[in-house]
């Protein structure tokens, strides 16, 4: 592929796709300013590698934007500053309320844990290919999972079974 040949599908993609990855970076970090920059720098890393997987790159966008907040997180652990603001939802919300506690349970999770979440409920992720962008066994996915859960149905009151995705 020629080389304005991919900067072109990189341009096409990045603006087809970028709202997305914001609202999977800030449900990762809980800032507006932060999950810019996550997505910036993945894109960023994302440019050298194009030709690779420019033809499927949500999975190695992702998979790039948890493990850099992880990273992150672990270097500055104490210092993270959550935001009241929630970006506007791609979906409208049924029950706004109930959104943002989950939005400030969220932060209340371990890195680790707040992904899986993002990942199997709002990226609509199997097990599988949420151990895949995390780079963990599926069972490591699925205790990630369960606490996760277990902490924030005791955080937000009302969180059901009926959230539990299938895979």
């Amino acid at each position: 592929m020629r080389r304005a040949d991919l900067e072109a599908s990189f341009t096409e993609y990045v603006t087809a796709r970028r709202h997305a990855l914001v609202r999977t970076a800030y449900l990762l970090c809980g800032d507006e300013h932060a999950a810019e920059d996550l997505v910036q720098v993945a894109l960023i890393k994302a440019v050298g590698h194009w030709r690779r997987i420019g033809d499927h790159p949500e999975p190695w966008l992702r998979k790039v934007m948890v493990n850099d907040h992880i990273s992150g997180w672990r270097k500055h652990r104490g210092r993270e500053r959550l935001s009241a603001d929630v970006p506007e939802s791609a979906v409208p919300s049924r029950d706004r309320d109930r959104d943002l506690s989950l939005a400030a349970a969220l932060a209340l999770l371990a890195p680790r844990q707040r992904a899986v979440i993002v990942l199997r409920y709002y990226e609509d992720l199997t097990e599988t290919e949420t151990a895949r962008v995390l780079g963990i066994s599926a069972g490591t996915v699925k205790s990630q999972h369960r606490d996760a859960l277990q902490r924030l149905r005791g955080v937000v009151p009302g969180l059901g079974a009926e959230a539990t995705p299938v895979g």
